[in-house]
């Protein structure tokens, strides 16, 4: 199973501000789709944070997002081992494959392939 990229997610009450503040570091959006936007440096582009309100169609807010080449495999994997799945295995309209899990301190991971 090979992890792609690691990404922590932040939680705003002030997108637009929080990118600015982020922007000031060095970092540049890549992505926005309003509840939540990624940033990442220019010089090593896998360096990435996202900045989100809140999660668009799950129930919780995952901490941050590992990105794997199956997410599929991973899913199985984290299900065998009892994990708590808190969001399931689903097909997103922006074009992720995903779903959350639990790990053993409480945070939510949020688990993904791009399609």
């Amino acid at each position: 199973m090979s992890v792609r990229r690691v990404v922590p997610n932040l939680r705003v009450r002030r997108p637009e501000e929080s990118r600015d503040f982020y922007a000031r570091l060095g970092l540049e959006p890549v992505m926005d789709h309003g509840w939540i936007s990624t940033l990442a440096s220019p010089a090593v582009p896998a360096a990435q944070l996202s900045l989100m309100t809140r999660d668009a169609t799950a129930p919780v807010d995952p901490d941050l997002s590992v990105e794997v080449e199956d997410v599929d495999a991973v899913y199985e994997a984290v299900r065998a081992a009892g994990a708590e799945i808190v969001h399931p295995l689903q097909d997103e309209s922006w074009g992720v494959r995903r779903f959350f899990v639990r790990d053993p301190d409480g945070r939510v991971v949020n688990v993904l392939s791009h399609g």
